[in-house]
């Protein structure tokens, strides 16, 4: 192995995003062959320094690893809760260190990818890249169609336009207030926020879909290991995505 920037260092060895790193760096946190570092740019080397997060030695990984989580109701989408909250890490029993790729909402539920690729975390969660993703959410009764073409034109909100959305209605055996809605932006609880704006309550919030991986028939607190396919095609949505 060659030396790299610290934070890309610990990225890549599955500790958080390049981003999150950065902070544990600047917080005194991280320790290369016995010093604090508090430079980002600091270059090391997992094949020959000792580096420690928190204590904790972090060795190379010999595989980036990536699953897919149905997130349930209740569970925080982050590895550490200061709340004493379940979290989606407390779901899965691994050796891997994963972290999550972008989040759900407490109340929220279904896909959320959990990788130790720090590197694509990075680049899944920046705003240029901008991946699709579905959800199905209940509302507490039927929206009209000017609501519903407003919604996919955009609704301004803290300021700013949304971007267009797909929004249908959604034949489901249970109720007749389900929404097919997709997004290719990722705003704090936008979804929620413009039914509020239209004058609507979302009562239950799925994401089915993200890119080309689907939910499928996983349960509540149930995952799977992608397929080597499915990670491939996820790199290459990362790689075309910045050609573009």
């Amino acid at each position: 192995m060659t030396a790299e920037r610290l934070h890309k260092v610990l990225a890549r060895a599955g500790v958080a995003s390049r981003r999150a790193c950065e902070q544990l760096i600047a917080d005194g946190r991280v320790i290369v062959n016995g010093q604090v570092v508090r430079e980002a740019g600091t270059s090391a080397d997992l094949s020959r320094d000792c580096v420690l997060v928190d204590g904790e030695r972090i060795r190379p990984l010999g595989q980036w690893r990536c699953l897919m989580l149905y997130k349930p109701v209740g569970v925080v989408s982050t590895a550490q809760d200061t709340h004493g909250r379940p979290t989606v890490i407390d779901l899965v029993d691994i050796p891997e260190r994963v972290f999550p790729i972008g989040r759900l909402d407490l109340n929220s539920e279904g896909l959320l990818l959990l990788t130790n690729d720090g590197a694509l975390t990075h680049q899944l969660t920046h705003p240029r890249f901008s991946i699709e993703k579905e959800y199905h959410v209940l509302l507490d009764r039927i929206p009209d169609a000017a609501a519903l073409q407003q919604w996919r034109h955009g609704v301004l909100l803290e300021g700013q336009m949304t971007r267009s959305a797909q929004v249908e209605s959604l034949v489901r055996p249970d109720a007749d207030t389900w929404l097919s809605i997709v997004l290719r932006e990722g705003r704090k609880r936008q979804i929620r926020a413009v039914a509020e704006q239209l004058g609507y309550r979302v009562q239950r919030l799925i994401r089915v879909r993200e890119g080309d991986l689907h939910l499928g028939d996983l349960t509540p607190g149930a995952w799977r290991w992608l397929t080597a396919e499915e990670v491939a095609d996820l790199r290459r949505h990362e790689s075309n995505a910045a050609n573009t």
